[in-house]
């Protein structure tokens, strides 16, 4: 059976960490970032040619909630599922876990919640998610959650 999410895989390095030797914050909100443009760039490029036109991915809300540490060298997982598919907005999950052998724990839970939009940056307006991207997402679609706004 297939993985019900996109990967990034990820070896956290010094540069993450603050003084006592812990991934700085910050660092879990770019992790989400990125694990999303690999994401678009591996499962939708066109979608990425769209974001070189007019489409615009506003991010409007981000959180992370924490439950372990990590430090330089561990091996993170970052696992990004669709929770929410809507007409305009859509809104991802991630967990990030730890894995250490074969042994995986969960150390931290973040959540994105992203609008499309279109036209010039003195007039954008909200626009459909493209169904390219729809289409790239729903293999990834959280399975406690139901999708609204599509058709099967």
């Amino acid at each position: 059976m297939a993985d019900d999410y996109f990967e990034y895989r990820h070896t956290v390095g010094f540069e993450e960490t603050n003084l006592v030797g812990n991934v700085y914050y910050v660092n879990y909100l770019r992790w989400q970032g990125r694990c999303r443009e690999l994401f678009l760039h591996q499962k939708a490029p066109d979608v990425l040619a769209e974001v070189q036109d007019d489409l615009k991915l506003f991010t409007l809300k981000v959180d992370c909630e924490f439950f372990a540490e990590i430090t330089a060298f561990d091996e993170l997982s970052i696992r990004m599922r669709l929770s929410e598919l809507g007409q305009t907005q859509l809104e991802f999950t991630f967990d990030y876990v730890k894995v250490t052998g074969g042994a995986e724990v969960l150390i931290a839970r973040g959540r994105q919640r992203i609008a499309c939009m279109r036209g010039p940056n003195t007039n954008t307006v909200p626009s459909r998610i493209p169904e390219g991207l729809a289409r790239a997402l729903e293999p990834y679609s959280a399975p406690s959650r139901a999708l609204v706004g599509r058709a099967a």
